[in-house]
């Protein structure tokens, strides 16, 4: 994630009984799409919180050591949350999980992990050489784990960086993001991890992607190096198991890799996007007006380009925005309200046109 860290700690009350006062502070004055927002989680690192198929339940990932989990784990939770009751852990507790999501009839999720390289936690370089970079991990694959936390099913095998796995709303298939090209490409593959077909080719880290709301499009996060010395750049970290995540735009193509688009050019770091439930616009986390450099908010845009708006005005990070199915509610993870600490929590709002 691209977030900052802890200091001092302020405790907060569980979401379940917040005043219309305490509701209100959660929100910023200008945030006219969302409103009644809650706070569902309360401490540690949160984020990537995305719907069941029946809007009841979210699957996140976290790190909080009073969760036991020293790194990401997968954890669910009501979409009122447990307030501060610790949720049920859906990985094994081993080596660092990414991107859960629901399988088809809500009994199940997938996920990324890499405990079967290493029980423990990677190390997370956060800097090199001075640049901020995310660590692409080797030994990561994708799983499907019931919900009592059971492994059932190993959907990848192919050496290398297998992760970022998401569902089409039709419950046909899944797109994930891998190295087995040799660089970061997207590849779909059948609900059941048969029939994989690469689908993106272009040379820069393709990845965070989503479906449309009819399954017929992706929309994902891609850096581009066009010069020979950033070229060479990407490449080196990429050997290193690394990239660099300051300078990515939102792009669209349809699930066959067709009739690629780009659709953001701002600049900086844009990512984190999911179609509106419209199909005719994406959200996605930005910093490109930041002068700093260090505030994401959440922002709208057309498909073709058009009509950037702001949506979300925290002054620190607000990312990972994801609707529910029936396009009534916005769940995403922010700074806010986290007492002036570096902690992420999960917020759910009600979604305002």
């Amino acid at each position: 994630m691209l977030t900052a860290c802890k200091s001092s700690k302020k405790e907060v009350s569980p979401a379940t009984n917040l005043n219309d006062t305490e509701v209100s502070s959660l929100s910023h004055e200008q945030e006219k799409n969302i409103t009644n927002i809650k706070q569902l989680t309360f401490g540690g690192d949160n984020a990537e919180a995305y719907f069941s198929f029946d809007n009841k339940n979210l699957v996140f990932q976290a790190t909080n050591k009073k969760w036991n989990a020293e790194c990401d784990q997968i954890f669910t939770m009501p979409i009122d949350g447990y307030g501060n009751t610790p949720p049920p852990m859906l990985s094994t507790g081993l080596g660092r999980t990414t991107c859960s999501y629901f399988m088809p009839g809500n009994q199940s999720v997938l996920y990324a992990s890499t405990h079967l390289g290493d029980s423990a936690c990677p190390a997370s370089p956060r800097t090199v050489g001075g640049k901020y970079v995310w660590p692409i991990y080797e030994d990561f694959d994708i799983f499907v784990a019931d919900m009592k936390g059971n492994i059932t099913k190993q959907l990848t095998t192919e050496p290398g960086y297998d992760a970022e796995a998401t569902i089409s709303p039709d419950g046909k298939m899944i797109v994930f993001t891998s190295t087995r090209s040799g660089d970061l490409e997207l590849y779909t593959m059948n609900i059941d991890g048969t029939n994989v077909k690469q689908i993106t080719t272009g040379l820069g880290y393709d990845g965070g992607a989503f479906f449309s709301p009819d399954s017929k499009q992706l929309v994902f996060r891609a850096s581009r190096p066009k010069t020979d010395e950033a070229v060479k750049a990407y490449k080196d970290l990429l050997k290193q198991g690394l990239v660099q995540p300051t300078n990515m735009e939102i792009y669209v193509c349809n699930v066959d890799g067709s009739d690629l688009k780009q659709v953001t050019d701002l600049g900086r770091a844009n990512w984190a996007p999911y179609f509106h439930p419209s199909g005719k616009k994406i959200l996605f986390s930005s910093n490109h007006h930041s002068q700093s450099g260090r505030q994401f908010n959440i922002f709208s845009i057309n498909v073709d380009g058009t009509g950037l708006k702001q949506v979300t005005f925290d002054e620190a990070f607000d990312a990972f925005p994801m609707f529910s199915f029936d396009g009534k509610k916005l769940v995403f993870s922010s700074n806010r309200n986290n007492g002036g600490t570096r902690d992420t929590n999960v917020f759910i709002a009600d979604w305002v046109e």
